[in-house]
């Protein structure tokens, strides 16, 4: 701070240094001046300039201290007190400026709110009809028909499924219980909801449950679960996936290993960012790219790592890392 005060004040001290150079002009073509008392008065100025440059370094940056170590946020009481005329026009024109992005912000989130509890509600009004389609689905006798209208409606069901929760992770810590899970119920459930698209594709699956219980929220696991499930089946063909869980360094671990395409060693860092696809088959248009990155976004709120291996042609590991119960102190509901 005291560097950038002087290049404010710059143009006082050359002015100062000007008046002294022009003082000993001044005395060198004027030999009726004495040279000693110019050079104690020299001095003498010297000193209490810059006595008076530290004193006004104190007091003309308080305020601006205060306002570079201001918290961002909305809040006017961190807004410091203003002293001088050119202080005050700032805190004017930071209480103005604050008060008219409050006025912004609440009536964005307002629309923002508005606009999710629209969709939320579509989205519930859609599954009563798709519901019903289902249950017109199995009445179908034609099994090839079946299988193809299953597998589509399986689709919408989980794009629907996938849109509810993106609109329901931002507010997520309001909805977390943490407790005691079945890992191999939620599995069965997620795996069974799949049975048709599984059959079609010549998928089976292998589970060793070493751990058969973990901490967690059953809810928001079972959407993780579907994601990593859904995209494991998505890119697999007539092979089994093995499901197991065991104990590493005293933490529970779940791995979902499937032997499908794999992901490129180059896309690897990218595969849990928003909308990301694919590098080595963008041409793809089936993928949304929010699967992974919803599945992270919830896992990370219920502090549970995510680790992947794979090799592209092999196949994908997918291992979750859940936390102990000290990890779950600072997540609401625990």
């Amino acid at each position: 701070m005291f560097r950038k005060y002087i290049r404010e004040r710059l143009s006082w001290i050359l002015l100062f240094g000007f008046l002294q150079v022009l003082a000993a002009f001044v005395v060198y073509i004027d030999s009726a001046i004495s040279l000693k008392p110019f050079l104690y008065y020299t001095f003498l100025s010297a000193i209490i300039f810059t006595g008076f440059i530290f004193l006004r370094y104190q007091k003309e940056t308080r305020f601006y201290r205060e306002v570079a170590e201001r918290e961002e946020g909305l809040d006017l009481s961190s807004i410091p007190e203003s002293e001088s005329p050119f202080e005050k026009i700032i805190e004017s024109g930071l209480v103005s400026q604050t008060e008219r992005f409050k006025q912004e912000y609440t009536r964005n989130w307002t629309l923002l709110e508005k606009e999710k509890d629209e969709l939320l509600s579509w989205i519930h009004e859609v599954k009563t009809p798709l519901t019903a389609m289902h249950l017109m689905i199995d009445r179908i006798g034609d099994q090839n028909l079946k299988s193809a209208l299953t597998y589509e409606w399986l689709r919408i069901h989980l794009l629907l499924d996938q849109q509810l929760h993106q609109k329901r992770i931002p507010s997520m810590e309001n909805d977390i219980y943490i407790e005691m899970i079945h890992l191999e119920d939620i599995l069965f459930r997620e795996i069974k909801s799949l049975q048709s698209w599984c059959m079609q594709k010549g998928i089976g699956f292998e589970m060793e449950m070493e751990v058969t219980e973990a901490l967690s929220d059953a809810k928001w696991f079972s959407f993780i679960i579907r994601q990593l499930l859904t995209n494991a089946v998505k890119y697999s063909e007539e092979s089994d996936i093995l499901i197991s869980s065991f104990l590493q360094d005293s933490k529970i671990s779940l791995r979902i290993q499937d032997f499908g395409r794999g992901i490129d060693q180059r896309d690897l860092p990218r595969i849990f960012e928003k909308g990301f696809t694919s590098t080595a088959n963008h041409h793809e248009n089936a993928a949304t790219g929010m699967g992974l990155y919803l599945a992270k976004k919830a896992a990370d709120q219920l502090k549970i790592k995510i680790l992947v291996e794979s090799c592209l042609g092999k196949g994908t590991i997918m291992t979750l890392v859940f936390p102990t119960r000290n990890d779950f102190v600072s997540i609401t509901g625990m």
